[in-house]
């Protein structure tokens, strides 16, 4: 039997002692995939029966083809608002809490801008849509970090109007998070653009976010700033400002054909944006 000298036993003892470290080591540094839907201007309103079943519809969808999915985000106009009380705000979040993953929500112009106006306001909206404890919370915004990457929804409306900006409490929060240094996805309502190529000053101001100047310079200039996600116009985009993703998901309640309501798959590896547009009835 070959004998081992004391100075290699140590050696030895040493390397076995280093392997479960170096392992773990190795398991930490792996990189895991972040996947999410988003859906926007889902607009379920309890007079129309129709949007209430294809809210139905998308959570079966996604439950049975979609089963790894890490959340599912909501982009504003998710109910119309339309009635007294919280009678659709209730409905509506009955319907998605049947998803299998967690779900997460900004507002859109439909939730600031109720009719009658006693339906919900924004510290209803909070209380039923951003409550959730993995959700930091500031103001009218969140932050939820998952993955290696931190991702913001903020609030892009104007109470009682169907317009939006960020405000300096938003701008703040939002380059705290940008300063950081980690990937980031913004989440919101307003898109950035006149991507559609409007010539109508007040089809803009509506659509548009109003300060979308001063928040290009304040937070695309960041190169961390990997992906956006808005709606409001329900008309489909992806393009850059930058080095940022820039996506409008087209509204959910413009489907493609009979039962094909639109929403957008996405998946975050390694800062990489991978993302492409679903329907319900894709298998």
């Amino acid at each position: 039997m070959q004998k081992i000298s004391r100075r290699g036993f140590f050696k030895s003892a040493a390397a076995l002692g280093a392997m479960p470290f170096l392992a773990q080591a190795t398991e930490n540094t792996k990189t895991e995939t972040l996947k999410f839907i988003h859906i926007t201007d889902s607009h379920m309103d309890l007079n129309d029966e129709e949007s209430v079943k294809a809210m139905e519809l998308m959570v079966k969808f996604i439950n049975t083809n979609y089963k790894d999915l890490d959340f599912v985000v909501f982009g504003g106009d998710n109910f119309n608002n339309n009635i007294k009380g919280n009678k659709d705000a209730l409905a509506y979040k009955k319907t998605v809490d049947k998803l299998h993953c967690p779900t997460y929500h900004v507002r859109g112009n439909k939730e600031a801008h109720p009719n009658p106006d006693d339906a919900i306001h924004l510290d209803e909206f909070k209380t039923l849509f951003i409550s959730d404890k993995a959700l930091k919370v500031n103001g009218k915004d969140w932050l939820l970090e998952t993955k290696g990457v931190a991702f913001l929804g903020l609030d892009s409306c104007i109470e009682g109007a169907n317009n939006g900006l960020y405000t300096e409490e938003t701008l703040k929060f939002a380059e705290s998070v940008l300063a950081s240094g980690k990937p980031t996805i913004i989440l919101n309502h307003h898109p950035y653009t006149n991507y559609w190529k409007g010539t109508d000053p007040k089809e803009i101001h509506k659509y548009v976010l109003n300060n979308t100047n001063e928040v290009q310079k304040r937070l695309f200039k960041y190169d961390n700033l990997i992906l956006t996600l808005s709606g409001h116009k329900h008309i489909d985009s992806v393009s850059t400002i930058n080095k940022t993703k820039v996506v409008v998901t087209r509204g959910f309640v413009r489907p493609l054909d009979m039962d094909m309501y639109p929403m957008r798959y996405v998946e975050i590896k390694n800062s990489k944006v991978s993302e492409k547009l679903i329907y319900t009835t894709d298998v």
